[in-house]
């Protein structure tokens, strides 16, 4: 370990209002999302202030703390320090009013909170896929070859019981027992209920207890699980107070799975798909309506997206659309322009600035967003503090993302693309598609570095004593290092 995030834990949680005002802690690939019982006791000023903390996302009890990529490290300090065993997460939060945007905000953090833990197996799972691929295009081996379909099998892990790791995942957020959640969504992969589904796909009539079925396929899906494990949280309570003490062991298990499963399968499932489904049709009309100028406004709009937190809310979008089509020409191509310009916007002030210790910023963070597609170093640390270069970032995002458009790039993973994951966007039909790509990148770079020097940008003296610039310069630096040898996360559970 490269630093003792023991202190960094104890000044975060006590600047989020203690050990005890935490309910649930999860983390992602840079942040730990925390959710709290009284917001009034956070101390948002305080906590940017920490010494290793890079920037904070704050909304109602919910706290996102930017740590960067040793978030790991700083994870397993603060449930030391919370005992996040099960105990601070079955406190109930306090009752809030419903209103539109409220339960908006409930529903995005739902899908976030949940999607977060996933994202390292989907990334893991896609690599591995496009290895394979390689592999078949340079003709190393045949594709009815063992080791191609050991590798297909490998990466497809993830994506195939993506349903189960959702209701693990979902079963946390919404506080319910996971071993229930993981059971009713293995009904959905299980390969009788799977063969079930393609005999109703072709006709045949499939009914439980007289009420059809409708046909569904459910691997490679996030929404109908997230759904079901929401409302398999209310069936638990509610099948919990209507059973007896002394039958609780066995009959309130059996009651839970019994209703939550068929409900699952008639009702929710569907409903969930369809949703899904609306969903990225919606995006995908979008991208048919506009074309290239689609992925241009959101290549400008992703680093925003990314400050939020909201990127998350494409990921299911993208799942589905690469495991219909085998891949996603919008979302993933105007990041292209989007992470490498912050990266190139970085080195523009690395070049340019005068203090030391920003120069040192944002160096290891242009290489977090140049090598690795992180760009929550290059946000926080750099383009956020001096906003020109955030806006020269935006611009490139704007015109990068838009020749991908006209290019026609797509993208076979889901991979945040960066200059090691280029691979993703080969065509194996279309030996053009990794200039195209390379290209891009080299002119992401180009454009961001230039730009940021013509708009320039308000330098931090040497002299200048700040907590947050110095906590930035340090995490900053240990992601650059955690890039040459990442070490694995402990999963992030609460």
């Amino acid at each position: 370990m490269s630093k003792d995030y023991s202190a960094v834990a104890r000044s975060v949680v006590e600047k989020l209002g203690g050990a005890n005002n935490v309910v649930a802690l999860t983390h992602c690939m840079t942040r730990l999302r925390f959710v709290l019982k009284d917001e009034a006791k956070i101390d948002a000023a305080a906590l940017k202030g920490v010494k290793g903390v890079m920037g904070v996302v704050h909304n109602g009890d919910k706290c996102q703390v930017i740590i960067g990529n040793n978030v790991a490290y700083a994870y397993q300090e603060v449930m030391k320090l919370c005992s996040l065993d099960g105990a601070a997460a079955d406190t109930p939060a306090p009752k809030v009013k419903l209103t539109p945007k409220v339960i908006g905000a409930k529903m995005l953090d739902a899908l976030v909170g949940t999607m977060s833990p996933l994202i390292p197996a989907i990334i893991g799972g896609s690599m591995v896929k496009l290895a394979a691929m390689l592999l078949l295009m340079f003709n190393i081996y045949e594709a009815d070859h063992s080791t191609i379909i050991l590798l297909n099998t490998i990466g497809d892990g993830a994506f195939f019981f993506l349903p189960i790791m959702v209701a693990a995942s979902a079963s946390i957020k919404f506080k319910t027992n996971m071993s229930l959640a993981i059971g009713i969504a293995g009904v959905l992969v299980h390969p009788n209920f799977i063969d079930l589904m393609a005999q109703a796909a072709d006709g045949r009539a499939v009914d439980l207890f007289g009420i059809p079925v409708t046909s569904v396929r459910y691997t490679y899906t996030v929404i109908p699980v997230l759904i079901m494990t929401w409302i398999l949280s209310y069936i638990e309570r509610w099948v919990d107070s209507i059973t007896p003490a002394v039958t609780k062991n066995f009959l309130k298990p059996m009651l839970i799975v019994l209703i939550a499963a068929p409900i699952g399968i008639l009702l929710v499932g569907p409903m969930g798909i369809w949703i899904g489904t609306a969903i990225s049709a919606a995006v995908y009309a979008i991208h048919g309506t506009l074309g290239w100028l689609a992925v241009a406004i959101m290549g400008a709009l992703w680093p925003l997206l990314v400050l939020t937190g909201m990127h998350r809310v494409f990921t299911p979008t993208i799942i589905q659309t690469i495991a219909e089509t085998g891949t996603e020409g919008m979302v993933m191509p105007s990041e292209i322009g989007a992470n490498i310009g912050m990266g190139g916007a970085c080195l523009a002030v690395a070049w340019k600035t005068k203090n030391i210790a920003l120069k040192q910023t944002s160096m290891a963070a242009g290489a977090s967003a140049l090598m690795a597609g992180i760009s929550e170093p290059a946000l926080y640390g750099v383009l956020v503090r001096l906003k020109r270069p955030l806006i020269a970032a935006l611009i490139t995002g704007f015109i990068v993302g838009g020749l991908a458009g006209m290019a026609g790039i797509a993208s076979h993973s889901m991979a945040a693309p960066s200059l090691f994951t280029s691979v993703q966007f080969i065509d194996v039909n279309d030996p053009m598609s990794l200039v195209w790509v390379l290209g891009l990148m080299a002119l992401s770079v180009v454009l961001s570095f230039v730009l940021t020097l013509i708009l320039g940008f308000e330098d931090i003296p040497n002299d200048e004593d700040e907590a947050s610039p110095t906590a930035a310069k340090e995490s900053a630096k240990e992601n650059a290092e955690e890039i040459e040898t990442p070490v694995p996360a402990k999963p992030a559970t609460a």
